[in-house]
């Protein structure tokens, strides 16, 4: 049938879809908008499952606080290359997931998959971007922080971002070093005493094999790996690193300078390069 050069136009303004994609839906419809929008939907579904098996190894990571920076989420909507992800689509999606996340505030990933953005689910929304760019999209994290006060800060390259709370309200200037210290030196916990077991007992074998293999005494395996998971510590959790800003002083040293009563409470980061 002869489908009109204004009829693709409305279709392609409903779904996002391509002038052709658009078209081809309207003649297998034989013009019936929703007939077409069900088919552009299935051609996204299609290709996401041709995709499935791709690495999406690029994308958008954005952090986002809420105005009374007592919220805030981070999310990262991946792709499989960087030509996609520089996309304006792309990086509309990627910044509409972060604000329904933000205002639902869901319980984790998959809840937040079924949340609705433009009258269809997020999930529903990624499909169909994938089935307009041709590549596989996923959702590949989302991390929720609640405290007294949260700051956050992303990478200039959008691929690296840290959402960090705190037990008081601190400068914005404050808030945003430490997260930019996290997002540059990427700490295992806030300090040693609430670093993970399983960090701690992998790092521990790790140095026993190493000090055996250097031909060390038994009696002494147990005091060198203490002293290597001290070092440990220091390089890796949060309140011991040495502060990026100031190579003579801890993070914990920084943080009391500014305020001596303010802790961090939590933090998450997310890169797409690790």
């Amino acid at each position: 049938m002869d489908i009109k050069a204004t009829d693709v136009a409305k279709l392609r303004q409903m779904t996002g879809a391509g002038m052709m994609d658009c078209k081809n839906a309207l003649v297998e419809a034989n013009g019936d908008y929703e007939k077409a929008k069900d088919i552009i939907r299935e051609k996204g579904k299609l290709v996401a499952a041709k995709r499935a098996d791709r690495e999406t190894t690029e994308g958008s990571v954005v952090a986002k606080v809420n105005k009374d920076k007592n919220k805030a989420i981070l999310v990262c909507l991946g792709c499989e290359t960087d030509f996609v992800a520089k996309n304006e689509e792309f990086q509309k999606l990627a910044n509409s997931i972060a604000d329904a996340a933000l205002e639902s505030f869901p319980a984790d990933l998959n809840s937040l998959k079924g949340v609705k953005i433009a009258g269809q689910t997020i999930e529903e929304a990624i499909t169909q971007q994938t089935g307009k760019s041709g590549e596989k999209h996923s959702l590949a994290t989302y991390s929720k922080l609640e405290a007294p006060h949260i700051d956050s800060y992303i990478h200039m390259n959008g691929k690296l971002a840290t959402i960090v709370g705190f037990t008081k309200e601190i400068s914005h200037e404050a808030g945003k070093e430490i997260a930019m210290q996290i997002t540059a030196m990427s700490p295992v916990s806030i300090s040693k005493d609430d670093c993970p077991q399983s960090v701690i007992d992998k790092e521990l074998e790790i140095y026993r094999i190493q000090i055996k293999e250097e031909g060390k005494p038994e009696h002494m395996v147990e005091q060198i790996a203490q002293g290597k998971l001290n070092k440990f510590f220091k390089e890796s959790t949060l309140m011991e690193q040495t502060f990026v800003k100031d190579g003579k002083i801890s993070v914990g040293a920084y943080l009391n300078s500014i305020d001596k009563d303010v802790k961090v409470t939590g933090f998450f980061r997310y890169s797409l390069n690790d």
